[in-house]
């Protein structure tokens, strides 16, 4: 079953930029002390007061703007693991959709404003508990910006349309039109290939397969030379966006991968949400096999990824990887 795709965007845009002005509101009143003091905490995450701002917005907008005309059930980190059905009162069994949100993607950076955050949004047609990424038909991201920071960018995508974007301006109102470019070029060189690993108990074992890989692809470093970088984003909505804007080539994320250590925390399906957009702009995403991401639409499967921003890139560089997951 199709979902109304076109009739939905308008208003998932419209509700992404309600939850940014709100929270952009908060972090101007508010210290980051206050921001990131915990509220909760879930065994798939932990809860800052940061995300109540922006829970609280996410049920109340998206119950009056959409699911007035089209029931659904939301599945949204600090909302509810099995599915919020809405409105209130609903039979589960006439939501004709299923909406995976991450309110905040990004929380950590955003609530100390060291760096922006995304609102992540994937839509599919409600097929009950077996409702799966691949079945995301229309996905929407915005960014939060920081205090200081004036222009924010948004993308988007219907599945079989294309990705677009656009930039919005916090002090003229003014929106235009946003390139999606994700980069053409066929080797590392000078650009940015990452490798996630943002918290203790991996970096040992990523670190080494970063190296061995990139070693691999490119040769032994040259002594007073860079030869590539890498970008530690905190924010899977945000490595997107990096990919989407041309600024990264490589991104991979195998903490699910690695054993024998406390994992920690690991993307999970509403991080992973809007790479419907990647693919649509030519991005290459897939788990470290080759296949596409496929998890069940929840808050705790740990998912493996790998973004490539072009296919011959992606030839080049995944099986060198491939290989050093199997070693």
């Amino acid at each position: 079953m199709a979902i109304p795709s076109l009739k939905l965007l308008e208003p998932i845009k419209a509700l992404h930029g309600t939850i940014r002005d709100a929270v952009v509101a908060a972090c101007e009143a508010q210290s980051f002390q206050e921001l990131a003091s915990v509220a909760k905490e879930e065994h798939w995450d932990t809860i800052f007061q940061i995300d109540r701002v922006s829970e609280e917005v996410l049920v109340g907008a998206l119950e009056r703007d959409v699911a007035c005309h089209t029931p659904l059930i939301l599945i949204a980190e600090g909302i509810s693991e099995e599915g919020k059905v809405l409105p209130e009162g609903t039979d589960p069994t006439e939501a004709t959709l299923r909406v995976i949100v991450d309110p905040i993607d990004g929380t950590r950076g955003l609530m100390y404003q060291k760096r922006s955050a995304w609102i992540l949004t994937g839509v599919a047609p409600n097929h009950g508990q077996e409702t799966r990424l691949s079945d995301i038909e229309l996905a929407v991201q915005t960014e939060i910006p920081l205090v200081k920071q004036h222009l924010c960018d948004s993308y988007w995508a219907v599945k079989g349309e294309g990705a677009f974007g656009e930039r919005w301006n916090r002090l003229t109102g003014e929106t235009t039109p946003l390139a999606v470019t994700p980069s053409q070029e066929t080797h590392l060189e000078q650009g940015f290939i990452t490798m996630a690993r943002y918290f203790p108990g991996v970096q040992g074992t990523l670190g080494g397969m970063y190296d061995a890989w990139v070693e691999e692809v490119m040769g032994p470093p040259v002594p007073g030379k860079a030869q590539c970088f890498e970008d530690q984003y905190i924010s899977t909505g945000g490595h997107f966006a990096e990919l989407l804007s041309g600024h990264d080539r490589v991104v991979a994320d195998l903490r699910p991968l690695i054993k024998g250590s406390p994992l920690g925390l690991c993307s999970h399906p509403y991080d992973l949400c809007t790479e419907l957009i990647a693919r649509e702009a030519g991005v290459v995403v897939t788990d470290h096999e080759g296949a596409r991401l496929d998890a069940p639409l929840d808050l705790h499967t740990d998912v493996d990824w790998v973004g490539v921003a072009n296919r011959a890139l992606y030839e080049k560089v995944i099986p060198v990887l491939q290989q050093l997951v199997k070693a």
